[in-house]
């Protein structure tokens, strides 16, 4: 017999303890290298296990800040019964969308809220992600769905009633995950000689700590799709670049962003260093002539509110570095070095829904923002992974429903994210007002196909009841969901949405 360790006692110890107190329902103890985990059952679907702020990291404060994550152990017990607070962020001006005089109601507010992060409490200690599972029923490993948000780098957070992972878990019987990240100068400060690109590093320690942990609550560590909008999707991408030799997770979910959309991808963008003195001088910490050691380590010495308030005027966003930001993606696009899993990739009919409220620019301006940054990136993404033999599906998402919508005159339309309310199945618990009849059978419809991708991501959308052509550029091959808001897909000839890309340089 082996030598009894005072460790191995406690440990073994602590686990009678914990399973005799709370026996296994939804919410139950759950054993990770975090240390035990208690959660408890879902708000609306009450047989869904809940856990909430799991630590996946050392909190990033004092001298830990700007520098590269940490994983968290233990042997402890976590309560995980609410969300952590979220990570620092100027959450002011998207904030200031709720009171926007142009939202057409109560509906409306009550999402620009939920985005604009208002009420939310912030903190530092925020690295932490969720889990929604049913592991009492369906298959005994599930597929995971790992939820990447969105906020242009600056802002977002997964306290968002829109992310709510509990409604797809028992719909469609799999296991949902979400994971704060920090972002602008906490997560991104772009200084060269150090991790430039600390939120997309949280990333990757989550989706670690996942493979190694999610089998406990039911899920399969070997079918992990990761799936993000916006800044989310870029994410996505990223990540697809960044880890081939060790990818991890089994397919690439990538809505309205991509690794060359918006301002997160310059061939100019190599680091933040005029926006970080701007911010430090501000802070009393020098600027230039201090050079970033003195004045790295004189920043960490501030509260991460006087930090926010410092870098308030900068935008700081991912940067490129070569190591998990490439300076040429187009290039590393045509030869195929991306890893080189499944992916389905897509973006909503106007993006700028959303955009122009409160922002008056000739519809022009607005077709061809939506063109160079959301519609051609997407198309070009698409096509590289065809041409390299990665099986592909590409959509366009048209629904427009009463209590999605933001705007009626003009109408917002397929805003920028107005899908998420239905692939996670949550318009109704966020609007407080019912679906239409037309907008449960697409949520229906797509929460399915984004399950049955996870599930089985090389073919599940060509099989029934699906049966989605890949994609090809000369074909009818472009998915389109909730056109017209009807509840199945139909299929069209890319070009009809894709021909003014050559005007914008794509």
């Amino acid at each position: 017999m082996g030598i009894i360790t005072k460790a191995w006692l406690v440990t073994s110890c602590l686990q009678l303890a914990v399973t005799a107190f709370w026996p296994f329902g939804p919410g139950g103890p759950v054993s990770t290298s975090s240390g035990w985990v208690v959660g408890g059952a879902a708000k609306n679907r009450t047989q869904v296990s809940q856990y909430l702020g799991i630590p996946f990291a050392v909190p990033p404060v004092g001298d830990l800040r700007w520098t590269a994550p940490k994983a968290s152990t233990g042997n402890g017990i976590i309560t995980a019964t609410k969300f952590s607070p979220d990570c620092p962020a100027n959450v002011g001006a998207i904030a200031a969308l709720a009171n926007s005089p142009e939202l057409v109601g109560p509906n409306a507010v009550r999402i620009a809220s939920a985005l604009g992060q208002v009420g939310d409490t912030q903190s530092e200690d925020c690295l932490t992600l969720n889990i929604w599972t049913k592991p009492q029923t369906g298959e005994k490993a599930k597929a995971v769905l790992f939820w990447i948000y969105g906020g242009a780098f600056s802002t977002g957070n997964t306290a968002n009633p829109i992310y709510d992972g509990e409604f797809l878990a028992e719909d469609e019987d799999v296991v949902v995950v979400s994971a704060n990240y920090r972002v602008n100068i906490f997560g991104f400060p772009g200084l060269q000689g150090y991790d430039q690109n600390l939120g997309l590093l949280d990333q990757r320690l989550a989706i670690e700590w996942v493979q190694k942990n999610i089998a406990a609550f039911g899920g399969d560590p070997k079918r992990i799709t990761i799936f993000g909008q916006s800044a989310g999707g870029a994410s996505v991408d990223y990540y697809s670049y960044a880890w081939v030799s060790n990818p991890i997770v089994a397919g690439f979910i990538e809505e309205s962003g991509t690794a060359t959309s918006f301002l997160s991808y310059s061939g100019s963008s190599t680091n933040n260093t005029a926006q970080w003195y701007n911010a430090t001088e501000k802070l009393g910490c020098g600027g230039p002539e201090a050079g970033i050691p003195k004045t790295l380590a004189c920043a960490k010495t501030k509260s991460f509110q006087d930090v926010l308030n410092a870098s308030s005027t900068g935008m700081f966003a991912a940067t490129i570095d070569e190591k998990v930001i490439f300076s040429d993606y187009p290039g590393r696009a045509s030869k195929g070095l991306f890893t080189k899993e499944p992916y389905l990739i897509g973006n909503t009919d106007y993006e700028a829904g959303v955009f122009k409220i409160g922002l008056d620019l000739p519809d022009a301006e607005w077709d061809i923002a939506d063109l160079a940054g959301f519609t051609c990136p997407a198309a070009n993404a698409a096509k590289a992974r065809a041409a390299n033999g990665v099986p592909v599906w590409r959509y366009r998402w048209f629904g427009e429903f009463p209590n999605t919508r933001l705007t009626l005159n003009p109408s917002s339309g397929a805003w920028h994210g107005s899908e998420l309310p239905i692939v996670f199945g949550t318009a109704e618990s966020v609007t407080l007002t019912p679906n239409t009849p037309a907008e449960v059978a697409i949520t229906k419809y797509v929460q399915g196909a984004w399950a049955a991708f996870a599930k089985n991501p090389s073919g599940g959308l060509s099989a029934a009841p699906y049966a989605w052509p890949t994609y090809a550029p000369l074909g009818d091959t472009l998915v389109r969901l909730g056109y017209n808001n009807e509840s199945t897909a139909s299929y069209a000839f890319p070009l009809q949405y894709d021909a003014g890309c050559a005007l914008v340089g794509q």
